[in-house]
């Protein structure tokens, strides 16, 4: 039995995807994978393939009302299309096995299916060709634009093919990795909490707005400025602004510089390298990168980065637990 999924999203559907956003749950929000029916569709209904990660099973659908279509989800273990194609999932073998098991071929009576572009990399449409009999064309990159794309014959525009990536799309996706690096930092701040109880010299709020801005600058800023701020590496990008961050509010504060160099030059070192690690976790959300550039910039990054944190966490800590307190 086929099941008929609606256009419309419910109230929980909704709220399910703001949960993703804010990066609650996100590894355990998906779809039984299998063959769905949007409106009545017949024998000769377009078949659109996708992953089962429910926000992508979601934002498609609400995209199709009017349509009567069949969907073939993959298995693609909760993952996107575009992440799934880099990693397997959305592939070659996981697409033959789901037209065998859904018995596709009893449903419609063409050979055509409908893949996003963007999953282009994890399947070989000869090998689905020679295996199950079915054709593979590539629809256009974003869901609002498969209704046109089907209206007009599965023709794509050059529009239809091209990936935007502009501020809003970046910005969408900033929630998942700022919620994860603040969820991070509370332990931290609990012992840095604890520390003050006895530290000759305690964390104040000065510390606290450079640890903020260090993680805004990663997670908020690099994402926002990406295309302007100088260099191709994400670690760099981030590392230049949160030196900028860093710098700012020690120059604001004065303090630093003035009555303790050694915390000023821990602060120029850990806190950007902090920066550095968080903007760098943007790769796989970024359009701008490929599974081989990221794995040759972490192999780079990586060990600076580690350096440069430990080496300025200890030139913090060692000022604030065994420096004195300043006098007047």
């Amino acid at each position: 039995m086929i099941e008929t999924i609606s256009t419309k999203l419910s109230l929980k559907d909704v709220l399910g995807s703001l949960k993703v956003r804010l990066g609650i749950g996100r590894m355990d929000y998906a779809v039984e994978p299998g063959l769905y029916a949007i409106g009545k569709p017949g024998g000769n209904s377009p078949v659109l393939v996708s992953a089962n990660y429910k926000f992508t099973f979601d934002t498609l659908r609400k995209n199709l009302a009017g349509l009567d279509c069949w969907l073939l989800i993959l298995d693609t273990k909760s993952v996107n299309v575009w992440c799934a194609a880099g990693k397997g999932t959305f592939g070659t073998d996981e697409l033959i096995h789901r037209i065998e098991t859904s018995e596709l071929s009893k449903y419609v009576s063409h050979s055509r299916l409908i893949l996003p572009q963007l999953g282009a990399a994890g399947v070989s449409a000869h090998e689905v060709k020679k295996c199950s009999g079915f054709d593979v064309d590539y629809g256009p990159i974003r869901a609002s634009d498969i209704k046109k794309y089907i209206e007009m014959g599965c023709e794509a525009t050059r529009e239809m093919r091209t990936v935007q990536f502009n501020l809003w799309d970046r910005l969408v996706l900033v929630p998942v990795d700022l919620i994860a690096a603040v969820k991070y930092s509370l332990p931290v701040i609990g012992v840095l909490l604890v520390a003050n109880q006895f530290a000759p010299k305690p964390f104040d709020k000065t510390d606290a707005a450079v640890s903020a801005g260090a993680v805004f600058a990663g997670t908020v800023l690099t994402p926002a400025l990406l295309p302007y701020i100088p260099g191709n590496a994400f670690s760099l990008k981030g590392w230049l602004l949160g030196l900028g961050c860093t710098a700012g509010i020690l120059g604001l504060s004065r303090k630093y510089t003035k009555d303790d160099r050694m915390l000023a030059a821990g602060s120029l070192l850990l806190y950007p390298a902090i920066s550095s690690y968080l903007a760098m976790n943007f790769t796989g959300s970024s359009t701008y990168t490929s599974p081989s550039g990221v794995n040759k910039e972490m192999r780079k990054a990586l060990p600076l980065i580690v350096g440069a944190s430990a080496i300025g966490a200890g030139l913090v800590l060692g000022s604030h637990l065994l420096g004195g307190r300043k006098t007047k």
